[in-house]
């Protein structure tokens, strides 16, 4: 409800559809809905771009200066939210996590993610880890640094080539989603590809966390 004129207003509107005053942010959807975008992961960066700037323009304090206190308040709220809704979309990293998160199927932080080995790295992680104690202890031993970094080099090669393998698969699931979203999909098919892509998410952020685990090894010798 409006609290000026006591219209009701879609969940998403920004202004009173009646007497056209700027609505609190009592009430709202995601960061999709209020920016007006589709919960879609390929999203055109130039459209995001417009509508942030067409929001930021119509919220702006500077056009509320003489307003009620209540309307001041709310051009802040939405400045605030519309900030934070265009932080979240305009990077396909944070909106992949910001998506599983609204639909319900969040992720853990990169440092939760960090405690526990995705199954499907097991193998990888071990065979890292191993090779790295044998670094470590090679480089005790007084070796050569052209030796171990050649070798700290080699075994980056197969977690980078697995990194790239999993920006393929999100960008593939990215675009099963998509097409789920404009067909209508059903909530289990839509479902099953949100799962897909949390567990990419997980193994990337360990990938992550194990490349930059090389990278100290790398500087720690210098």
């Amino acid at each position: 409800m409006c609290r000026d004129c006591g219209g009701g207003a879609p969940v998403d509107a920004h202004f009173c559809p009646q007497c056209e005053k700027i609505l609190s942010l009592g009430r709202h959807g995601d960061y999709y809905a209020f920016m007006g975008l589709p919960r879609r992961l390929n999203l055109d960066s130039a459209e995001i771009e417009r509508r942030f700037r067409t929001l930021s323009r119509q919220f702006h304090p500077d056009f509320f200066y003489n307003a009620t206190a209540a309307e001041r308040r709310a051009s802040l709220e939405r400045s605030s939210y519309l900030n934070d809704a265009y932080r979240a979309l305009k990077n396909p990293v944070t909106r992949l996590q910001y998506l599983l998160e609204v639909e319900g199927v969040g992720t853990q932080s990169p440092a939760d993610a960090s405690k526990a080995v995705p199954p499907a790295l097991l193998e990888q992680v071990f065979a890292l880890n191993e090779e790295l104690d044998e670094i470590r202890e090679a480089r005790s031993n007084g070796a050569p640094a052209a030796v171990w970094k050649a070798r700290l080099d080699a075994a980056r090669l197969p977690i980078e080539a697995k990194r790239d393998a999993h920006h393929a698969q999100v960008d593939e699931l990215s675009a099963k989603w998509d097409a789920l979203v404009d067909a209508g999909g059903s909530d289990a098919a839509k479902r099953d590809v949100l799962q897909a892509l949390r567990d990419r998410v997980l193994e990337r952020n360990y990938i992550n966390n194990l490349l930059a685990g090389i990278e100290r090894e790398l500087n720690t010798g210098q």
